[in-house]
């Protein structure tokens, strides 16, 4: 994992789930992890364990639906260490419902949030590593981007966004790498804010088989420890016992 130390490292939605676990797994294997949450306290507590662990990290409080707060994150990681090597697009919502419950406002959360919150990402960074001549944009999608199921519509269109986005962006330069992560159901607290009592039902029997986020995080370690000019495109991740 040569390729890991040192690099300096932006994570979105740092304050649980894949997110969490991605920031303790590349800060071990030396990486400098700058990581960004609404929730200041749970960030503050896996700074402390990162510390304590021996690693790096700085943290900031990052609302990912605001691009000057993301602006802003990104910034800040260059400031404190001079460079971004990497940003990780990983926060994400996941209020499933059908699409004849009209819950509007849910679906503009899932657009802000897991469209433009990743755009907002890519628009602060790529400037800094477009001036640096390297850079790898890492973007969190779902299996949910490969295959729609009922009351998974807009959070599927969402994800498809984000292969769609990121596979631009791969195509439109020779010095990034970019690389899509799309997980099965992983253990993590994204289907906690279901709001819709049919959906939520529903989500019980299709998480009923999980992986880990640490399992999730160590695919972004696989990637980004690659040689410089080997970009891993995409990595689809799930449950081996998954029918999914």
């Amino acid at each position: 994992m040569s390729n890991i130390k040192g690099k300096v490292v932006a994570i979105t939605g740092a304050s649980s789930g894949i997110g969490e676990a991605t920031a303790k797994i590349l800060a071990a294997a030396g990486a400098h992890v700058v990581i960004g949450a609404r929730r200041v306290d749970r960030l503050q507590q896996l700074a402390r364990e990162i510390s304590e662990a021996g690693g790096t990290v700085r943290t900031s409080r990052l609302d990912v639906t605001d691009q000057s707060d993301v602006q802003g994150f990104v910034d800040f990681a260059k400031s404190e260490f001079g460079r971004l090597d990497v940003i990780i697009n990983n926060a994400g919502v996941m209020p499933l419902s059908p699409l004849e419950a009209l819950k509007v406002n849910e679906w503009d959360q899932m657009i802000d949030v897991n469209i433009k919150g990743v755009l907002y990402g890519i628009a602060a960074a790529l400037p800094h590593m477009k001036r640096q001549g390297s850079g790898h944009v890492i973007n969190v999608a779902s299996i949910g981007g490969h295959s729609v199921s009922p009351t998974a519509a807009v959070y599927c269109a969402t994800k498809f966004a984000v292969r769609a986005i990121s596979d631009g962006l791969r195509q439109e330069t020779d010095q990034l790498r970019v690389t899509i992560i799309s997980p099965g159901t992983t253990t993590s607290e994204l289907a906690d804010n279901i709001s819709d009592p049919l959906a939520r039902d529903a989500m019980k029997a299709w998480r009923a088989i999980t992986i880990s986020s640490e399992a999730v995080a160590n695919a972004i370690l696989y990637a980004i420890s690659q040689p410089e000019d080997v970009d891993v495109s995409e990595i689809i991740i799930r449950p081996t016992a998954s029918p999914h």
